[in-house]
């Protein structure tokens, strides 16, 4: 249905008449020549260096408005902050006609509306830095109005902070809560601080497919699509490790790709459908290996986002700093717990969880008991940086056996503030053993595991070729960027989380 105007919509678009009619277009051409931006003239300006900043072109969005008859304030807002502007009467219409001022700059422009102006710099009686305006253009007339905002000395008040509207309209939360633009740069460099690391130790940065015949790589349930000129099912996918892999089969020793994945699960405070990974694998390397390089990574990407190694959340101070503690699943459980599950068979593990109150159902195998045993009891403890390391076999179908440790493989976890943040193995690539692991995969597929894994007959095939021992690593970039950014939710670091659509009226 058709979005009823509300009655301030239907003004600016009387106001959008009225301009047109006077002869002046709301949205001109692109083309604005912009000499300085508020951050440089609020960092910049002096009165010693004041002929620098008497030519100035700048464009903004109009925040606030203070008239005073013959002349004015603005604040205007472009992408590094806010500046104010002085506009007076006499300066934008020296003749007799002052159309300019009295009606187009008094009555037809609202807050939302982007300008352009020109003029100088100078600091007011006040002491705040300001443009002296000597023209003005209109840029972008806004027809939908802005959440109200009031600042005073500085402060946000009335900040708009309802979840529903800042995720669903994003573009007019990153206008109103300036916070949230700076969480987005942070996120930016941290993600370049990770591919500066990778980079200058010579790793090559690759594209796999999204759209794949069969999901494979992870234990999820995958989105399906249908491909209509091949009539065949397709797969959005639920990781990249297959085809990573299949590059260092391929002769590559390093390679590494920022996969956006996506996984039919449910919502919550730390899961999106839609969420990004970076993945790795490097020939020749264990998860020993990884476990170092995973800790000088992140702590470089810490200190590039924060300027420190320590993060903070919700009032926790999280130091990034490497070494990281690390521990087996099975002496986390027992730490936790107060029972030795080693050495438990299937029966065991389930009479254990009914013990723990965790649910379970017939559909788990030995691997998803454990699991949730972890998870339910163990995960939220670690806190600061923690590898969990050495996971039964039954859990991890594309790692490498434990070179020492029967039943085990060598595989890690890091978990951080609660929550993984990362998975590593020291790849499986014995193609016999591979085709063993994928069969037991699809034996839980029978069973009603509907995040069991398909068996991928193509990486089986590339395995035969023969895989350099590797290791692996996924990193959770969202949740990477909770963690550095310090939000509590992941909707927070994404730009367009996912929601259920608005219904319109």
């Amino acid at each position: 249905m058709q979005h009823t105007l509300s009655e301030q919509e239907l003004v600016r678009r009387e106001k959008l008449a009225e301009l047109y009619t006077l002869g002046i277009d709301p949205y001109p051409a692109p083309l604005f020549e912009i000499t300085h931006t508020a951050a440089q003239i609020k960092a910049g300006y002096s009165e010693e260096n004041k002929e620098a900043f008497s030519k100035i072109s700048f464009a903004g969005r109009i925040m606030s408005v203070r008239d005073m008859g013959k002349a004015g304030f603005a604040v205007l807002q472009d992408s590094t902050g806010r500046i104010q502007a002085y506009i007076r009467r006499d300066d934008i219409c020296p003749g007799d006609d002052k159309t300019l001022y009295n009606t187009v700059w008094k009555k037809l422009l609202d807050l939302g509306d982007i300008v352009g102006i020109k003029g100088f710099g100078f600091i007011t009686k006040t002491g705040e830095t300001s443009i002296h305006v000597e023209e003005f253009t209109i840029l972008s007339k806004a027809l939908h109005p802005l959440p109200v905002v009031r600042e005073k000395d500085g402060e946000v008040f009335d900040a708009v902070t309802d979840l529903e509207f800042r995720y669903r309209q994003r573009y007019a939360d990153l206008i109103v809560n300036p916070g949230v633009k700076d969480t987005f740069v942070k996120i930016t460099k941290m993600r370049n601080a990770i591919r500066n690391f990778l980079n200058e130790r010579g790793a090559l940065e690759v594209d796999t497919p999204v759209l794949q015949s069969i999901p494979g790589g992870a234990t999820a349930r995958p989105f399906v699509t249908h491909h209509n000129a091949l009539d065949i099912p397709l797969y959005l996918r639920i990781a990249n490790e297959l085809y990573l892999k299949r590059l260092i089969v391929g002769g590559f020793d390093w390679v590494y790709e920022f996969s956006r994945d996506f996984r039919n699960e449910g919502m919550d405070r730390t899961h999106n459908p839609e969420f990004t990974i970076l993945e790795f694998y490097v020939a020749y390397k264990d998860y020993l290996w990884m476990m170092d390089t995973t800790e000088q990574l992140l702590e470089q990407t810490a200190i590039a986002a924060n300027g420190t190694s320590v993060a903070t959340v919700a009032g926790v101070e999280i130091e990034m700093k490497a070494p990281y503690k690390r521990i087996s699943i099975f002496d986390a459980i027992k730490e936790h717990t107060g029972i030795d599950i080693s050495n438990f068979d299937e029966a065991q593990l389930r009479d254990t969880c009914r013990a723990l109150h965790i649910q379970v159902d017939e559909s788990m195998g030995k691997g998803k008991l454990v699991d949730e045993i972890f998870g339910g009891k163990c995960e939220k403890h670690y806190i600061q940086p923690t590898f969990i390391t050495d996971y039964p076999v039954e859990m991890s179908p594309l790692t490498k056996k434990h070179r020492s440790k029967p039943g085990l493989v060598e595989r890690f976890e890091l978990i951080v503030n609660g929550k993984e943040i990362a998975n590593a193995y020291s790849e499986l690539n014995d193609p016999i053993d591979q085709r063993l692991r994928f069969e037991e995969q699809v034996k839980l597929m029978e069973r009603g595991d509907d995040e069991a894994m398909f068996i991928d007959y193509d990486f089986l095939r590339a395995l035969e070729y023969g895989m350099p021992p590797t290791a692996g690593i996924g990193i959770g970039i969202d949740r990477l960027a909770m963690l550095l950014t310090g939000q509590v939710s992941i909707q927070d670091v994404l730009l367009f989380p996912q929601m259920r659509p608005e219904k319109h009226s």
